[in-house]
């Protein structure tokens, strides 16, 4: 009996199949973006380039910290664009229990568990109800940054233990890498082994490419996507508590508009918005160059709303461009197969 072995052909070399991947022209352009930068604004490594740097990571800390269970929601082929009110929620309650003389530890546990019931809501109402996740978390976004807001009114709670809000803005000794970062990386490092070395990061593509295909292959579509929906409650309620103690400001309105920021770097990072594709390492890359693109428009004097108009252009721009690569890379295999 002979065995015959078969390989993969490929039109291109290797290094240029690496070097044209999402992830690698995007961090290609956010190199350009510093450079270009550095070159056209004078002051824009003023005082220092660790200050600017480190400053630029730690305002990046929170989006990055966001994304990473969100990609993993976004492979399912679902979305939680819920995650900046429950940041918001998160940050309110933490504020208004440390207030209320809550020991600060206690009132941090409560708000990011609180996250996670929040989670297993959204989680609930997609997997057991079967109602669309746009819809479910449109709606608790709506909702919990109502009871945010309203929890609050228009106070906030600025008069934090100074020591630890001044230890989660510095950097660790001798770098310019905040403490953020690192609490960023160690969470990066397990939902990478998560997604792309254990059989759930193998059921999460599986069903971002057909549902009904991977729940015929043995996994457990409703829970593997009601544990990422906890996940993603979670991470953005610690993201609160982080949040809160970085700009010692617990207000309703923290984390406004960052679930757009989130998935327009998960999606210029290369992740289809229809589920199926993708790598944690491109919406990271994402993710910073987000930060970076913004800290540009910042020192050039260019206001958040035109951000904001700028951030939502690029997903736009990113999901046709995505469309169009796939329907042609679709009607190629279909050419290649009946050739």
């Amino acid at each position: 009996m002979s065995v015959e072995l078969t390989y993969l052909r490929h039109d291109r070399p290797v290094w240029r199949r690496l070097l044209l991947r999402p992830e690698a022209v995007l961090l290609l352009a956010t190199v350009v973006i510093i450079v270009a930068s550095i070159i056209a604004v004078p002051h824009y490594l003023m005082p220092n380039p660790n200050y600017t740097f480190s400053t630029l990571l730690l305002n990046a800390a929170p989006i990055l910290i966001l994304l990473l269970p969100l990609t993993l929601i976004i492979i399912t082929g679902d979305i939680d664009v819920s995650i900046g009110s429950v940041l918001g929620i998160s940050s309110a309650t933490f504020g208004l229990m440390y207030a209320a003389g809550v020991p600060l530890l206690l009132a941090a546990v409560i708000s990011v568990l609180m996250g996670g019931v929040i989670g297993a809501l959204n989680g609930f109402l997609i997997t057991v109800v079967g109602l669309p996740s746009l819809a479910v978390t449109i709606g608790t976004l709506a909702l919990f940054r109502g009871i945010a807001v309203g929890i609050l009114g228009t106070t906030s709670v600025t008069a934090f233990p100074e020591s630890l809000t001044d230890f989660v803005r510095s950097t660790v000794p001798g770098t310019a890498i905040p403490w953020l970062i690192v609490v960023f990386a160690l969470l990066a490092l397990a939902f990478g082994v998560l997604l792309h070395f254990t059989a759930f990061g193998r059921g999460v593509f599986a069903i971002g490419q057909s549902a009904e295909t991977a729940a015929f292959s043995g996994v457990d579509v409703a829970r593997t996507k009601f544990v990422l929906f906890i996940l993603s409650g979670l991470t953005a309620a610690l993201v609160g508590v982080l949040f809160t103690l970085q700009y010692s400001n617990a207000i309703g309105s923290n984390g406004a508009g960052f679930e757009l920021r989130a998935v327009t770097a998960i999606v210029l990072g290369g992740v289809s918005i229809w589920g199926g594709t993708g790598t944690l390492w491109g919406g990271i890359i994402g993710g910073l160059f987000i930060a970076t693109f913004n800290k540009s428009l910042q020192v050039l004097g260019i206001g958040d709303d035109a951000i904001y108009v700028i951030t939502g252009t690029a997903l736009i721009v990113s999901v046709v461009i995505a469309s169009v690569a796939a329907a042609t890379s679709g009607r190629r295999r279909g050419t290649t197969s009946t050739a």
